[in-house]
């Protein structure tokens, strides 16, 4: 009988591995093969790929032999919840119910019921009606949240085993009652490091911080025994449509680290061109797919289309000065956070606002809470995790949260504390809990609030993690509030841990909110998936209190260079955009210019910086016949 085949996709934020999942998902289907792609990202736009609601529920994508499903993290706790706790109902005692629903209601059982749903679709070839699939796609969170999606099955599996030597309980519920889950994380295991049935495809453009960290991945993979890996470069400009030298300029440097991929990663590789447009819905997806999988073995081939003609477009920038002014502080330090969907640009965003800030004589820190972080490649110079001065930038230091280190300080200081307050049972007890692999989550977040809450640098530049990451992180405060000090139980001792945890968090809720301390910014390309992406999250932070201070549109085309078809009908896409990003938004846009070349290095960073927060007020689209 054919086994299900599994295929991830990943890479760097904004790289194109959703579209490149669907094209796959659409080439299978069309062969005829039950096919199932799954978006395992908090922040995932597959529904606006494909141009129909999803959600959290197997749904027909309108062709033959196709399926996908949106996993909802908050759905997947309940469902997660219920079924561990169900069986207990009725049947344990009513105090230690009560225990085991408080401890469901921490932050952690959102990763691993993310997670567990994540692990039933490797484990499980059937689909709802019992006939198994034969393909399913995995469209992941960018890269660095999906390394530690895939060492989860090793981790859990590996906290089970042990909390069953110990206390037979876990922060994901008694070892009695997830034992299978064991099975499924060990299992899940064994197909990743499987090469006849599971698949990893990078997708990366040509770029340096691109192919770094898909370099740096890819090392991550093989030593959590992934075998299969595959890359696809993608966004690559078609040479006769590069004659203006600054697309001529553009061209070239691509064309320097097509080479050096093709040295870095010795093996075939599958290469696709830009397209001139949005790829929405299904029709464009199947054009993609014909060119990821030519009939004919040839790599695709750019063709010009028919022109049309732009016409004159005029677009009003917002003053910078009032942009500056946000970021200004006012006698407390005050934070600025740069999100938004992966690969649009945050981290040259705030390397940029950065060193504009420091540049002014502000003391500041720029602080990366991306696990995929590549400030140090942007300003390329080493960036740790201890602060350092910036060299070349007066007033300005750099910092990067190191996650292993960042879990053993926590577990030390956690363990350092309590020692002064409990007995040696629950000292025990409290080991047995910090190997959780949820610790991560909770020392990253603790590292992030250690620097929030201080007050050693006039301005703190926070470039974040892509948008259901940073929502997730910004959530954990609010989380944390009601849920600390479940570790040592429900006792008047932690009673106490929970008191002065509450107000600590208080005070972080306190000043996120305040919009003299904190500004919140989303970083958008001009297209319709990151505008309608930074939106839904806009509306998910002022639910919890937070406003939305301004808005980056990120690598707009300079009208004066669009003198081919190409580029005008993708510069119309553009000017539509920013024509609606008002509306969508309703707070001050600051446009931020495509360069010729990317942005590495100070003389980069200071242009970029200046083009950030200049007082261009309007650009001109050219029409056809200027063109001619």
């Amino acid at each position: 009988m054919q086994q299900t085949q599994y295929i991830f996709f990943s890479g760097k934020g904004g790289v194109g591995k959703t579209t490149m999942a669907c094209a796959t998902a659409v080439h299978y289907a069309k062969e005829g093969k039950k096919t199932l792609i799954i978006t395992t990202d908090p922040a995932s736009n597959l529904a606006d790929v494909f141009e129909t609601e999803i959600g959290h529920k197997i749904t027909p994508l309108g062709i033959e032999n196709l399926w996908g499903m949106e996993i909802d993290p908050d759905k997947a706790t309940e469902e997660y919840r219920e079924r561990i706790l169900q069986p207990m109902r009725g049947v344990m005692p009513d105090n230690v119910m009560t225990v085991l629903e408080e401890q469901f209601h921490s932050p952690c059982t959102t990763e691993i019921a993310s997670f567990d749903r994540f692990v039933d679709f490797m484990t499980t070839d059937s689909s709802d009606n019992g006939t198994p699939y034969d393909v399913v796609i995995f469209d992941t969170a960018p890269t660095g949240h999906t390394i530690r999606l895939l060492e989860l099955p090793v981790d859990w599996s590996k906290h089970i085993e042990e909390s069953a030597k110990g206390s037979g309980n876990t922060c994901i519920g008694p070892v009695a009652t997830i034992q299978e889950n064991k099975k499924k994380y060990d299992e899940a295991t064994r197909l990743l490091g499987d090469t006849e049935r599971t698949k990893f495809v990078f997708v990366l453009q040509p770029e340096e911080t691109s192919l770094y960290e898909t370099r740096r991945a890819s090392d991550e993979l093989k030593t959590i025994g992934v075998k299969n890996i595959e890359f696809i470069v993608n966004g690559i400009l078609p040479e006769e449509v590069c004659e203006h030298p600054f697309f001529r300029s553009r061209y070239e440097m691509q064309q320097k680290y097509l080479k050096k991929i093709g040295k870095i990663f010795p093996v075939q590789q599958r290469r696709m061109f830009q397209r001139d447009g949005e790829i929405k819905g299904l029709g464009a997806i199947q054009h993609i797919a014909a060119d990821l999988f030519p009939q004919n073995g040839l790599a695709p081939q750019y063709r010009l289309g028919n022109g049309q003609d732009a016409g004159s477009i005029t677009i009003q920038q917002d003053d910078p000065d009032s942009i500056d002014d946000l970021l200004k502080p006012n006698g407390k330090t005050k934070s600025v956070f740069f999100t938004g969907k992966g690969g649009v640009g945050k981290t040259t965003i705030s390397c940029a606002a950065a060193y504009h800030i420091a540049s002014q004589g502000y003391k500041t820190l720029l602080l990366t809470t991306d696990p995929a972080s590549h400030i140090g490649e942007v300003l390329e110079q080493k960036v740790g995790d201890t602060i350092q001065p910036v060299e070349g930038v007066e007033n300005l230091y750099a910092v990067m949260i190191d996650q292993e280190k960042a879990v053993e300080e926590y577990k030390q200081r956690i363990l350092d504390d309590a020692k002064q307050k409990y007995n040696e049972d629950m000292l025990m007890a409290m080991r047995e809990e910090l190997e959780s692999p949820c610790t991560e989550e909770m020392a990253a977040f603790d590292k992030f609030v250690s620097y929030a809450e201080g007050d050693d640098y006039d301005v703190i530049v926070f470039d974040t993690a892509p948008t259901g990451h940073t929502l997730r992180l910004l959530e954990l405060p609010f989380d944390y509030d009601q849920q600390v000090g479940l570790m040592v139980s429900t006792n008047e001792q932690s009673e106490a841990v929970k008191s002065d945890t509450k107000k600590r968090f208080e005070r972080i809720i306190s000043r996120m909110k305040d919009p003299e301390q904190s500004v919140f910014s989303f970083v958008v390309y001009p297209e319709s998936t990151p505008i309608v992406e930074a939106h839904r999250a806009m509306l998910d932070l002022k639910d919890a209190g937070i406003d939305t201070q301004f808005v980056v549109a990120n690598q707009v085309l300079h009208p004066e260079y669009c003198t081919n078809d190409f580029f005008i009908r993708r510069w119309k896409m553009q000017e539509k955009y920013l024509g609606e990003m008002r509306s969508w938004f309703n707070v001050p846009v600051t446009i931020m210019p495509l360069l010729e070349t990317e942005i590495r290095g100070l003389v980069m960073v200071k242009r970029a910086a200046d083009q950030l927060f200049s007082d261009r007020v309007t650009t001109k689209t050219p029409s056809h016949q200027e063109i001619n």
